[in-house]
């Protein structure tokens, strides 16, 4: 199954979904098209299985900070940096193109991507910035809604220009220096300081 996945990620970044042809993703990881039909079913369970495969893998950097003792500062940096080293995987971006190429034609996977991706990071936060706001190492008036701006500022601008080929895995340094640099805004805000 795992060769399956690896090929499929190939091809999607290659072509897209729609262009995608199963016979190539079966070409690229060898075995029959039996075989993926009996593990996946059609392209859309196939997507569905890359999506939930990079979910799972994208969800330990938050699980790290959600157990972390480190002061916020440097265990939002930590977090930040594994977050955009993943969201530049080349299974993420695949992951990426598809819902958001195909998510006016694919609503069931865009939905369950929202879902069980991008809703449960941002509940992952939230009760992150909740904790550390009842000990009083940050100040969060409203969880949820930080949860939401630290997630976008921290990786909506890559996940945009990893869609649209402006950046990869070869980035992830620079896409690292972002995030640090978006950690400190976000926790120090812009307006000159008293």
């Amino acid at each position: 199954m795992e060769k399956f996945l690896e090929a499929a990620t190939v091809i999607f970044n290659e072509k897209g979904y729609q262009a995608a042809r199963l016979a190539d993703i079966v070409k690229l990881a060898g075995g029959s098209m039996a075989t993926l039909y009996r593990a996946f079913g059609d392209k859309v369970g196939l997507v569905h299985a890359l999506m939930e495969r990079s979910i799972n893998q994208f969800g330990r950097s938050l699980d790290e900070l959600s157990s972390s003792s480190l002061p916020p500062h440097e265990a939002l940096e930590q977090a930040a940096c594994k977050m955009v080293e993943e969201i530049l995987s080349p299974a993420r971006i695949a992951c990426h193109r598809v819902v958001i190429a195909e998510g006016m034609s694919q609503p069931e996977l865009r939905d369950w991507f929202q879902a069980h991706g991008v809703t449960t990071m941002e509940i992952l936060l939230s009760r992150y910035f909740a904790r550390e706001h009842d000990a009083g190492r940050l100040h969060i008036e409203d969880p949820d809604l930080a949860a939401r701006h630290f997630y976008m500022l921290v990786i909506g601008g890559v996940i945009l220009r990893s869609v649209n080929g402006r950046m990869g895995a070869d980035d992830v340094p620079l896409a690292q220096e972002q995030a640090r640099s978006a950690v400190t805004l976000f926790l120090n805000g812009a307006l000159p300081r008293t």
